[in-house]
């Protein structure tokens, strides 16, 4: 049943509009985050993690979201959460579900790879 839900999720997801994301430029949402004025959160699963990842981003995979939406208590209501993971659809879902939560949650439409080429720090470099 897990399976068929987390499966149904990203299908939603690839029929969510965009407008459902942050309308902030790239490079304000890389300065917020450098300056602790906003929190980067990847929510891609473990091992997309493990093959590459944004030096300042947290891990929260959609798959523990979803199983509990409590999992992101760890992340401040007082900054805004931009959201990233391979190509922005699993964003919108992890926004919706920490929203819910009182969080600003904020999905980035770009992913990994664009984030890495617009200047966002790969772990390791």
């Amino acid at each position: 049943m897990r399976t068929a839900l987390k499966y149904f999720g990203l299908w939603l997801a690839a029929w969510l509009p965009l407008a459902c994301s942050s309308a902030e430029p790239l490079a304000e949402v890389k300065k917020a985050v450098a300056e602790k004025r906003a929190v980067l959160v990847d929510v891609r699963e473990q091992g997309e993690w493990d093959a590459g990842h944004l030096r300042d981003a947290q891990l929260l995979p959609l798959s523990r979201l979803q199983e509990n939406p409590r999992a992101g208590a760890n992340l401040p209501k007082d900054r805004p959460v931009y959201l990233y993971c391979r190509s922005g659809r699993r964003t919108q879902i992890a926004a919706k579900i920490l929203q819910e939560q009182g969080y600003d949650a904020r999905s980035l439409s770009a992913g990994y790879k664009e984030l890495v080429r617009e200047g966002f720090v790969a772990a390791g470099r």
